[in-house]
């Protein structure tokens, strides 16, 4: 049952089941969400009056302006910035009606709550998050991708079933909640040991005792807590 909608989060799903290394396939769907954002907002959509319009309202958050920098486009990031600075210091200006300092405390407080990448990026991951509980709900080949993931980060499995709860009918839900508490609980018990190996290898004691999988347990951990977003691009290697 391919369709348009469906084909990125399936080629997710193999990827992380053909290489666990990949970690949770949501986290790699978010991750390219952000990557096509960067891409659009540095070139085709820069110069888009309907675009700069928005970005002069919410601007961008600390992370994406970081991300865009490291791209090297700064001509693009000025004409950006300069729109949105000349439309902030009218709406920031501090003047005689309200209280004083209530007019830049408003404008501001909204302003750093909000970021046009961000919000593309949440707009078009929660419909990849409802594919995924449309999927698994109707198309038995991608349970069985489901199945064989390696893990699903913490925030991604409780929006999966935030989504599972309010899409599917209470005995669908009821399974779907349990094939993926199946994959988390496993992971988990797993990486818990990991990180556990890895604290008594700092003991004198275990000095002689291999590494077994434990060596990046530290790392996988907080992938697994906190997602694994923001991850700048690997560089292309010289054939």
């Amino acid at each position: 049952m391919e369709q348009i909608y469906t084909i990125p989060v399936n080629e997710a799903f193999e990827a992380s089941r053909d290489d666990p290394s990949l970690g949770c396939p949501l986290c790699a769907l978010y991750r390219k969400l952000e990557e096509n954002e960067l891409d659009l907002i540095l070139g085709a959509s820069m110069m888009e009056p309907d675009v700069r319009i928005v970005t002069n309202k919410t601007g961008f958050c600390k992370t994406h302006y970081d991300m865009m920098f490291v791209r090297k486009n700064r001509l693009g990031m000025a004409l950006t910035l300069e729109s949105h600075l000349i439309e902030l210091q009218k709406e920031i200006k501090n003047g005689l009606v309200g209280k004083p300092g209530e007019r830049p405390v408003s404008r501001i407080s909204k302003l750093e709550s909000s970021c046009y990448i961000c919000g593309r990026i949440e707009y078009n991951f929660s419909r990849m998050i409802e594919t995924v509980v449309y999927l698994w709900e109707n198309d038995p080949e991608f349970r069985e991708k489901f199945a064989a993931q390696p893990y699903f980060c913490l925030p991604h499995y409780r929006r999966m079933l935030e989504t599972a709860q309010k899409k599917q009918s209470k005995k669908c839900y009821a399974a779907f909640a349990k094939a993926a508490a199946e994959i988390v609980e496993s992971y988990m018990n797993e990486l818990t040991g990991d990180v556990s190996w890895f604290c008594k290898k700092f003991d004198y004691r275990y000095d002689a005792e291999p590494w077994y999988n434990s060596k990046d347990a530290v790392e996988r951990a907080m992938r697994f807590l906190r997602s694994d977003l923001h991850r700048p691009p690997e560089k292309k290697r010289d054939k």
